[in-house]
């Protein structure tokens, strides 16, 4: 049998593509069109028929050129946080519109490198965001080595993560597999 080289993925499709699990996968889809503009492929929307509980075994959204997968938690299934970075244009306009739909701040809009900026926020699912923007004077310009020596005093794009991840907890409480 002749194999030919093609790209695994159909066409207009990334090779990579995250997939959360939450509870209540139809509000989070909501909160992604809500917040990013996301695109919800109503055909792949799949209710867990054997479940019969209303839930989503599947659903897919888009995210500018980006496929997000979500589904519901089933009892059992652990608590799995989904940490996921998106370029955006507008941060302090995401953010807004994040907060207020739930999100905590977690790291306002702060310069980073490369020429991009970075904010954080903690949607009401417990998933932590990464917004990447467009940003003037943030550190080493595209294609340098930031300068990742120790200072005296680590500053709040390094201490707000390490604080926030240390928080992580099961937005049902209690034992993280109930």
């Amino acid at each position: 049998m002749e194999m030919t080289q093609q790209d695994p993925e159909p066409p207009g499709e990334n090779t990579v593509n995250g997939f959360v699990v939450v509870d209540g996968a139809a509000p989070f889809i909501d909160f992604l069109v809500a917040v990013f503009g996301a695109t919800e492929r109503t055909e792949a929307r799949t209710p867990d028929f054997y479940a019969g509980d209303g839930t989503l075994i599947h659903a897919e959204v888009k995210i500018g050129n980006s496929l997000l997968m979500v589904a519901d938690r089933k009892a059992g299934w652990p608590f799995t946080p989904a940490l996921t970075q998106v370029y955006v244009a507008d941060p302090e306009e995401t953010m807004r519109r994040a907060v207020g739909r739930g999100a905590t701040v977690v790291t306002p809009a702060s310069p980073f490198y490369g020429g991009y900026g970075i904010a954080r926020f903690l949607d009401p699912w417990h998933n932590l965001w990464w917004l990447f923007f467009p940003a003037a004077e943030t550190g080493p310009a595209t294609g340098e080595e930031p300068n990742w020596e120790e200072s005296a005093e680590p500053g709040p794009v390094y201490t707000t993560l390490l604080e926030t991840m240390a928080t992580l907890a099961d937005p049902r409480g209690g034992d993280a597999h109930a």
